[in-house]
């Protein structure tokens, strides 16, 4: 039996996370700017609704990674600040970069395949 308490592996699941993560991040970069300029309503709205679905969409992707052990739950909780998928890039980043809670492979590094 596998141990509840082993640290996650980032596999192909933690690979789509990524760049799920980089379009909802895109997509609330430009909910911001059309809600920034004054008569882009429409724009607003439709930007607005492909971020609500998107984001709901990546909590769930990440929390089914987290689930299969490629993903740590740490990530889903920078995902779930108020600052929404730039949580989300943030957490990938510091994940790849310093091993953030994650398992060291036998190189002694995250691996991304």
């Amino acid at each position: 039996m596998k141990s509840p308490l082993r640290k996650p592996v980032p596999g192909p699941l933690f690979q789509k996370v990524k760049v799920l993560s980089w379009i909802e991040l895109g997509i609330f970069t430009l909910l911001i700017v059309f809600w920034l300029l004054p008569g882009f309503e429409t724009e607003t709205m439709l930007f607005g609704w492909a971020h609500g679905l998107g984001f709901v969409g990546l909590c769930i992707v990440i929390w089914v990674a987290c689930g299969k052990r490629e993903a740590p739950y740490t990530l889903l909780a920078a995902t779930l600040t108020p600052v929404g998928p730039v949580g989300s890039v943030i957490g990938i980043e510091l994940i790849e970069r310093r091993g953030w809670g994650i398992a060291e492979t036998p190189q002694g590094a995250a691996e991304s395949p």
